[in-house]
């Protein structure tokens, strides 16, 4: 599994908890061997008796099914990697999820295509909104939507060629800080 997905998982669980505006930021920092994520909506919130229980795979918002492996999965992945994960939440304002792993660690997933998943996300919830930063070694690569609409005036991100430009640009802004 890669560390990508397991963003994907938690921005979507963002969305459907009523978030209009998803802020996603990476950080990698080989000189401090930390990779960490922070993910902070606006949704819905949660009670302290649920941010305790969401670390249970027995635990879901959901009623399609009774397992949540989301969180358990997230928590296992980073205590692999000798990190940990901490969610704060306020009911009717909001949660934050942030998650650290040593970047060197061997067992650490691999980050994966931010640039993908986060494509995979801004067409498919075009709606929503979301602030996404990537830092590699203090090299910073930023996306907010709300721009990028602004600049649109009202044209879809759904429609090809803005969603392939949009992919390009996710592509080439993340392959700019890698080097």
């Amino acid at each position: 599994m890669e560390i990508s997905l397991h963003i994907l998982d938690i921005m979507h669980n963002s969305i459907v908890a009523g978030a209009a505006l998803v802020e996603l930021t990476v950080i990698e920092d080989t000189k401090k061997d930390i990779l960490s994520f922070t993910i902070k909506d606006n949704g819905k919130g949660m009670s302290k008796e649920m941010v305790e229980a969401v670390y249970s795979p027995f635990t879901t918002g959901r009623t399609t099914r009774k397992v949540g492996l989301g969180i358990p999965l997230l928590k296992q992945a980073a205590e692999a990697a000798d990190g940990s994960i901490k969610i704060t939440s306020e009911l009717g304002v909001g949660t934050e999820l942030f998650a650290q792993f040593t970047h060197s660690h061997i067992d650490r997933q691999p980050l994966g295509d931010m640039a993908g998943t986060m494509h995979q996300l801004i067409t498919a919830f075009e709606d929503i909104d979301f602030l996404y930063r990537h830092s590699i070694n203090g090299k910073e690569f930023l996306v907010d939507t709300r721009e990028i609409k602004n600049i649109l005036g009202g044209v879809s991100l759904k429609e090809n060629e803005v969603s392939l430009w949009l992919l390009n640009y996710l592509t080439e802004g993340e392959a700019e800080i890698s080097d």
